[in-house]
């Protein structure tokens, strides 16, 4: 049985994006790649061939993936969120406790995680660490560097 997988409306609509190209680009792609190499001659020492075909069979298990994962997803009803805790799919602002460097992370599933634009996984280290936090807690969280202290200054949706 596969994990739940909570994720925004935002996070499982680029899921169901990535599919339908998939499925659809990335099948048409395949395909031409295996008529091509067909076209080529005697299949058995068809090296183009075999390679397509590997291709078309990797293509099928990520889409397989993927549609296990958006089966398992359930976006979450932020206005349902519990504030007093860093939990999925809060935001928390927190400040380094060595250097006074404050910064901002939404928790999010694995799937939607993007550092650039600020979303931390709930499975990475910094995640699992932040996890049931309360504002004015610090959370020591092991890291590959060592150890980090984080002060919870906020938690919002």
């Amino acid at each position: 049985m596969s994990e739940i997988n909570y994720v925004t409306e935002e996070g499982l609509e680029k899921l169901k994006q990535e599919l339908q190209e998939m499925r659809t680009k990335g099948r048409q792609e395949i395909s031409q790649q295996i008529k091509e190499a067909r076209e080529k001659g005697d299949l058995s020492e068809n090296a183009e061939y075999d390679a397509a075909k590997e291709a078309q069979g990797l293509l099928e298990l990520k889409i397989s993936k993927l549609e296990t994962v958006i089966g398992n997803s359930r976006v979450l009803d932020t206005s349902k969120l519990d504030l007093s805790r860093v939990n999925v799919m809060t935001k928390v602002k927190l400040k380094n406790v060595k250097n006074g460097k404050e910064v901002s992370y939404q928790l999010v599933s694995e799937k939607e995680a993007d550092l650039k634009s600020g979303k931390i996984s709930v499975t990475s280290p910094i995640g699992k660490g932040l996890l049931g936090k309360k504002i004015g807690e610090t959370a020591a969280i092991q890291v590959p560097a060592g150890v980090m202290e984080f002060e919870v200054l906020d938690i919002t949706v």
